[in-house]
């Protein structure tokens, strides 16, 4: 049997009309016991009628997630940190994986207006500025894991122009110095600032990247070995790959190894994400971290908080990454620099 409101007030020792009020969100009632409230109906798992609370106007208490794909390790721990915290604060997520198309973005957020979310978080690459704009005009938006210049929306990111600048002195500081990127479409922000942090690294190195040696792919492993398959044919190939996702570094692992290319003493690899995938490959990826779970807490918490308060000032939140050293990189071996 369903849990009831009555079971909800019943377990918290308060009035139907308090409980109410929580989900509502009216009355005087302290933070501390509306969490104690939430926490309770969560254990009962009672859920209050989402179409009585959208015909009055209220929290649906639901958010929206665009990504990619959720077949990608980092979009699915991704989400996962977003459920995690949105399920914390009484909240669910319905995931969007879109491709980076933009016809799917527009489809998906069709959905999500009829089902009246109170607000969506917008991890995907496109190129229709007017559907962005159109988004954030029709309820509250942030934007995760990418840039989107002079669009006034909250935004949360990794450091990427920092994290590709660390892949790129880690490889100089083993004596590589013939290098290539593996990059996504020049549509996805993140992958940009990763490609231009490790040029500019290597520019200060005295060390230039011809644009030859910056190859451009999908996201997706099979993706990854094919472009990374070519790039290892040439005569002069490089010594070290840098990888703008875990899983295009993955395809280059197995390019090298259907290439008879040893990893690490023939070749370097760095990845960037540090997802599950980085710890299992063989050998183990040398990756750049991003702090996933505090990314997919900190859009809950900014998407949260536009709601909440009347107009709140754009924020933009940049977290840190951090370069996780394992087994695809090693000094550069002489005979093949």
């Amino acid at each position: 049997m369903k849990a009831t409101i009555y079971d909800v007030a019943r377990e918290a020792g308060v009035s139907i009309a308090t409980v109410s009020k929580v989900i509502n969100e009216k009355g005087k009632i302290s933070e501390e016991r509306r969490r104690e409230i939430f926490a309770i109906m969560e254990r009962l798992q009672y859920r209050p009628s989402v179409i009585a609370s959208a015909l009055t106007g209220k929290h649906t208490y639901t958010l929206g997630l665009l990504i990619p794909d959720i077949a990608n390790p980092f979009f699915a721990e991704l989400a996962r940190s977003v459920e995690d915290r949105g399920h914390q604060l009484g909240y669910s997520v319905i995931i969007c994986s879109t491709d980076n198309q933009d016809d799917r973005i527009g489809q998906y957020v069709s959905m999500l207006k009829q089902k009246q979310v109170d607000g969506l978080m917008i991890g995907t690459g496109m190129t229709n500025m007017d559907l962005l704009r159109d988004i954030s005009a029709a309820m509250p938006t942030v934007v995760l894991g990418r840039e989107v210049p002079d669009f006034p929306a909250h935004t949360v990111v990794a450091g990427d122009f920092g994290g590709g600048g660390l892949a790129a002195r880690h490889l100089l500081q083993l004596g590589h110095r013939r290098m290539a990127v593996l990059a996504e479409d020049e549509t996805i922000s993140s992958s940009r600032d990763r490609v231009r942090g490790f040029k500019q690294a290597l520019e200060d190195s005295g060390i230039s990247l011809p644009e030859r040696d910056v190859l451009l792919c999908r996201h997706r492993m099979e993706d990854g070995k094919r472009v990374a398959a070519g790039l290892l044919s040439r005569v002069e190939r490089p010594t070290a790959v840098f990888c703008c996702n875990d899983l295009l570094a993955a395809g280059a692992l197995q390019a090298a190894k259907e290439a008879g290319i040893r990893v690490p003493e023939e070749l370097s690899v760095v990845s960037f994400d540090n997802t599950i995938l980085a710890s299992v490959t063989d050998p183990p990826l040398t990756s750049v971290a991003q702090p996933i779970e505090l990314l997919g807490a900190g859009a809950v918490d900014l998407l949260i908080k536009e709601f909440e308060q009347a107009q709140p000032a754009k924020e933009r939140i940049e977290l840190r990454t951090e370069l996780i050293v394992r087994g695809s990189t090693a000094v550069a071996n002489a005979t093949f620099n």
